[in-house]
This record gives C-alpha cells, structure tokens and sequence, in this order.
C-alpha cells in the first residue's frame, strides 16, 4: 500500500527544492505511517509514505537501479497479487533481487518489458518511475482503478500524487475549483480522469501517463471489451468459482495481521467462508469485523433498500465458517462529530460524500486498525454480477440516464434544494448528466445477434464497472488509508470482471434474482439465511438522535453569518432544515443537513478558489 508523490521539472535541477519535496510527502503520512523516503535526481523528485505490508525490512522506496546510462527510481503503492510468478520469470532471464518485496519485481519487470510490465500485472497499483536513461516519467494505474492517482501539468512537468493534498502542497498547485468541477461534486456521475481540481487530472484506470521534454502522453493498456461467452450454466458456475478461489487465495498474502469486512450480505459472506477455508487449511482462523449501531437490531424498521439489519447474518456467517469475529458498534455521537466529519472531508479531498456511511466507514477502518493492517473486502461485487435494485427496476433499465440515478433521491435524500437558486441554474446538472450519459455508452460494442434486452443490460452493467464503481473504490481508499489500513477488493481482479461482464443477464440472473452466479458459485459456504436474503446496501443509522445533531451543527454555522458556505448554500433552506421537528426530518432533509455541514468543512480546510464563471 502506500502513498507516492513526485515533481518533475524540466527547466530545474529539483535536488534544491527537497523543502518542497518533502511537504508533498508529508501530506499523505496516514498512508504510510510505517516510513517515509524522497529521492532527487536532476530534473526529479519523488516522495514515498509507506505502510509495510510485504517484505517489510526490505522495501523501503523510493527504489533505485542503476544502470550504464542513467538510474530509474520507482515509487509504488498497491499490491501485484502475481508478483512471485514474475519474480520467477525474471530470474530466468537474470535478474538478481536483494528483497523479497513485490515492489522490487515491479522494478526489475520495467527494466525487463518497459511500459508493456503493466499488461503483465494482476493486482491493485499506483506507481511512477523516473528513468533517467531518457529523461521520461512514466505512471500507471491499475485497470479498476482501486488506487488513486493524480497529477497536475506545469508548464516545464508535471506534479502527481496519490492523493491531490499531495499535489496541492506544491505552491505551483492552485487550489481552485471551477463549475466543471462543482458540477462533478453534486453529480454523481464520476467522468474518467475529472478530478474536481482545476488543473488536476487523474490517471485513468487501465493508462499509462509518460511525460518527457516534448509532452504528455495517455496509453490505454486495458479497457473492458465486449466478447462472447460460450459456456453454459455449470461451466460459467464453476469458472466463477475456480477464479475466486485463486483470486482470494493470492489476496491472503501478507507478513502482517489481515481480516475481513463482513456485513452478512452474499458478497462479504461468500469471500469472508473462502478466506476461512483457505486459512483452516493452514491452521488459521480468520478475522471478521462488522459494523454495528447502538440500538439498531432492536429498532430497525425496513424499508426498500434495507429490508433486515445486518447483525443476525453476520453472526451466522462467522459462526459457520469459524471465524474470530468482532461487532463494532457506534453510536450516534461518534457518527455526527464534526472531528470525524473533518477526518473523512480531509481523507478524501473533496466533499462528496455520503453522510453518516462515511463517518461509520471511517470509525470502522479506524477500530479494525487496533487489531488488523490488512482487510478483505465484499466491495464491488454488486457491480460485477448485478446486485443492485436498478439491475431489476424496469424504469431505471430503459432510462436515457445513468441507471443508479434514476431513484437516487428516493433512496439517498434529494439535496439539489440546498444550493443556491442561482448556482443551481448555473450548474445545470441535467444537462452536465445527459452529455456525460451520452458519451459513457458511446462505443459499447455490441455483439452480433444481441438482443435489445441483453444490450442494454450489457449498458448498464458496464456503466456500473467503469464509472459507478470507481466512486465506492475511491471512498473505501481514502477512508482505510486514512487510518493506515489497507483494504483489498478480491472482487474487482480484472480476470473476474472481464469473465462476468461477459456473461449474458440470462445467465447473470438465471433464477429471477440478483447476483445468481455468485450465489451458486459458494452455495457450499454459504448459511441457508445469507444464502436467502436479499441484497441489503451497506447500513445507514435509524436513530433520530443523529439527524438532531446535524442540527445542532448547522445551526452553529447559521450563526456565523459571514461564512463562505453561504455563497454556495442557500441559507434560508438551511434555517428550515435546522429547526425542522423530528418526524418531519426526512432523509432528503438529512442528506441536506450532512451536505451543508461537508462544504463548510471543506471550505475550512481547504480555502479553495471557487471560480463561477
């Protein structure tokens, strides 16, 4: 894991700048909080915060060779899950390694293969090198998009980092935020390479960024591609499992203390039983963590996202497959502390979250931290093999719209009435959402003889996999990093979701219901009640004590009238939702209540320049 930074400037020789350098680093010391290293080398720099996970006396970064005609110096974060397979063939082709860190294959596989390594690498990864022998940078990203990474132009390089706090401790990083950018905020659609930042972009998923003196160039390695599935319903059943096995299998290694997340849903349950299985084998018991809230089994009301609390399951689950588990459970207090708000608002660099889930999210990773470095987690498995409402919900699957928006008011809180009139008519988000819906489905190939039905299925289920998802995996990042946990998504190796996209909603959903091939694929691990329920999105407090909380919090921001949250936020629509009586606090005035309280803190810790023109 970790966190990477770096500044390159053509026109300068960096090993002067080290004050710089070593601010940019610092920025991300909760992504790292085991060591820190920054390298200079002419015209770069690089920065590196690390939290040991494999190898840990030996794979200190930044990591250097040397060479006949110049260093390269690599940065990374991330796991490469296939790293000893390419140890093994690296050797063969001489290579010598003094660690036994996956980041030193990293390394030596670019010596060997170039920019093409990362066609070779299955796992979770950030990484930049400096290879002096040609005076180029080059980044790349992971196909998901699991780690973050951002970079910045300068008008002689390029500043980057895992995160943009790192790219803005650089006095050349304006923090400034356009209305593209404030649109990104409150649209929820997640455009590839937008990073809200004016100026900033991401490397996108499946790229490689290089940068040398004539420019910048983007080099797609992997997309996902639309290919015909040939076999039937056991075969796919089996593949399915055969992949998972391997994949969690590779996902278990590491020279320090891992876990898994478990909320009692098909997703967490089926990885948490493989894990423990495997483990058993030898002689291991696995970690479980779930979270909880004070009072929630006892006074849940369902509802149609959340039709039964998660606790009665988790505890079937760990029961059966014999795990060492723990409930964390929070009250409302912790969940509406403005302390842990700014925590997650500073985790994540902008304020687009998603309110109390957020905070629990944060506080969970923070006490699983106490106990555990690694986690496996259940994430993205509704995106991979169709868990969601929207999957089924026939006007979410003909609208001309991203299908997770379609009843996002009705199930999250509708917010859009807490801007200002004014902004609100600036943004324009209808149309911000339709052209960004039109160019997300714009070149979804279709196969020949697809129906209408299984090609907007296909649509849809490759939205969810190229932008919805990317949204979940960079919270659960920013949030686990922020306490320096690393968090592995077994679910999102792109063997699985290249396989699985592939597969038609026949098949996806043979017997009516969501997520039909997982569910057959581990219906040996699973207990009959999880192997039952319905599909139950991560949990969200009931307790009413938390919504007057916000309350009290926004009325506390009322009362500073000259705050710059005012010139976005619409104070009158505010005042309302602050002194609303308790049955009238909907979710839609909850979410705006938690909105409000996001952009002050924002505003706060960032200072940005927030340009409406």
């Amino acid at each position: 894991m970790c966190g990477i930074t770096g500044w390159v400037s053509f026109d300068r020789d960096l090993t002067a700048a080290s004050t710089t350098l070593d601010a940019m680093t610092e920025a991300m010391s909760c992504r790292g909080p085991d060591d820190r290293g920054t390298w200079t080398g002419g015209p770069a720099g690089l920065g590196h915060r690390r939290l040991a996970i494999i190898d840990l006396p030996g794979g200190r970064q930044p990591m250097t060779v040397g060479t006949p005609t110049g260093t390269v110096a690599l940065v990374y974060s991330g796991e490469t899950y296939n790293f000893t397979e390419l140890r093994r063939e690296l050797a063969g082709r001489g290579h010598r390694f003094a660690t036994g860190s996956d980041t030193e294959v990293v390394l030596r596989g670019y010596l060997e293969w170039g920019e093409s390594l990362a066609e070779r690498l299955n796992g979770m990864y950030a990484f930049a090198l400096w290879d002096a022998r040609h005076d180029k940078l080059v980044m790349v990203r992971d196909r998901m998009g699991i780690k973050p990474f951002y970079y910045y132009e300068t008008p002689d390089g390029v500043l980057f980092g895992s995160e943009p706090k790192a790219i803005l401790a650089n006095p050349l990083a304006r923090p400034r935020v356009g209305i593209d950018g404030l649109r990104e905020l409150f649209s929820v659609v997640k455009t590839p390479g937008h990073a809200v930042w004016e100026g900033m972009r991401e490397v996108e998923p499946g790229t490689v960024v290089t940068v040398d003196r004539s420019g910048l160039r983007r080099h797609v390695y992997w997309s996902l591609e639309t290919r015909p599935h040939t076999d039937d319903r056991d075969a796919t059943i089996a593949k399915v499992r055969e992949l998972l096995e391997d994949i969690v299998r590779r996902q278990l290694v590491s020279d320090v203390p891992r876990c898994t997340l478990l909320s009692g849903g098909l997703d967490s349950s089926a990885m948490t039983a493989l894990a423990a299985r495997q483990l058993a084998q030898a002689g291991e018991t696995v970690r479980s963590f779930a979270v909880d809230f004070v009072g929630q089994a006892d006074n849940f009301v369902a509802d149609e996202l959340r039709g039964t609390p998660d606790t009665p399951f988790v505890h079937d689950v760990a029961e059966a497959a014999g795990t060492e588990h723990r409930d964390i459970v929070l009250d409302s207090h912790a969940l509406a502390d403005p302390d842990v708000r700014a925590k997650m608002i500073r985790a994540r660099d902008i304020p687009m979250g998603f309110g109390d889930m957020d905070a629990s999210l944060y506080l969970l990773f923070r006490a699983i931290r106490e106990h555990s470095t690694v986690a496996l987690s259940g994430e993205s498995a509704d995106e991979v093999f169709g868990g969601y409402l929207q999957f089924f919900d026939e006007q979410a699957r003909t609208a001309d719209t991203f299908p997770w928006l379609v009843r996002f008011a009705d199930h999250f809180g509708d917010d859009s009435g807490v801007l200002r009139p004014d902004l609100t008519a600036a943004l324009d988000l209808p149309a911000y959402i339709k052209e960004s819906y039109a160019t997300a489905v714009d070149g979804i190939r279709r196969l020949d003889g697809e129906s209408d039905f299984e090609y907007r299925m296909r649509k849809i289920c490759h939205l969810h996999l190229t932008r919805f998802v990317r949204v979940l995996l960079d919270r659960k990042d920013r949030a686990s990093m922020a306490v320096g946990l690393e968090v592995r998504v077994p679910f999102c190796d792109h063997r699985l979701v290249e396989y699985v996209y592939n597969t038609p909603w026949a098949l996806k959903s043979f017997d009516g219901r969501e997520k039909s091939l997982l569910r057959e694929a581990t219906a040996d691990l699973l207990p009959r009640s999880v192997y039952d329920r319905v599909k139950s999105p991560y949990p969200s407090t009931q307790d009413p004590e938390y919504a007057r909380a916000l309350q009290g919090h926004v009325k506390d921001l009322l009362a500073r009238p000259g705050h710059p949250v005012f010139d976005l936020v619409d104070r009158e629509c505010a005042a309302r939702a602050a002194e609303r009586e308790a049955p009238q606090i909907t979710q839609a005035s909850r979410r705006g209540l938690e909105r409000t309280l996001d952009l002050a803190l924002w505003l706060d810790l960032y200072q940005p320049d927030i340009a409406l023109s």
